[in-house]
């Protein structure tokens, strides 16, 4: 049986303050905060906000190429001037968002050490790595699936077919 657990707005805003916080004790700092749709979207808006640095998109979750890969080649060519790039998701759980993200941008020739990655939530179990996080689970544990205050919103039927999508991650 899924366990849904829902992120609380206050929740979600002290992930954000516990982000900014990382980043403003960091010698790296970003030119941008890049939002990955779907569930990265929110979390950018605030952040940017929070930090004060301007926001782009890029909407993996489409699968639609004119918003998902074509925004990857125009972001790793930025990373040439020498501009830093942070991309934020909700949850790093499995690592194939993240895993993807970086497979096209090197095969841009974003310049290494020019791309960092953030999540509210990382599965240290994942196949992929964050560079800043605001909590921690283990998915080998932790089988919640967690409904973010924009995802609270939809019918109870989505979100349990969102959960049931990937059975490992709940099961």
């Amino acid at each position: 049986m899924t366990i849904f657990t829902p992120i609380e707005q206050d929740e979600f805003v002290a992930a954000i303050h516990t982000l900014a916080a990382l980043m403003a004790a960091d010698e790296w700092q970003p030119d941008f905060i890049i939002g990955i749709g779907r569930g990265g979207l929110a979390p950018a808006v605030f952040l940017s906000h929070a930090t004060g640095l301007p926001m782009l998109s890029v909407d993996y979750s489409s699968q639609m190429n004119d918003f998902a890969d074509e925004p990857l080649k125009k972001l790793a060519k930025r990373t040439h001037t020498g501009e830093r790039l942070l991309f934020l998701d909700d949850i790093n759980d499995s690592g194939r968002t993240i895993a993807h993200l970086r497979e096209k941008l090197a095969e841009e020739d974003a310049v290494d050490g020019s791309i960092r990655f953030a999540t509210l939530i990382d599965n240290v179990s994942s196949a992929q790595t964050v560079d800043y996080r605001a909590r921690t689970i283990d998915r080998r544990v932790t089988k919640d699936w967690f409904i973010f205050p924009w995802e609270a919103v939809a019918p109870a039927e989505a979100i349990e077919e969102d959960a049931a999508e990937v059975p490992e991650r709940i099961a």
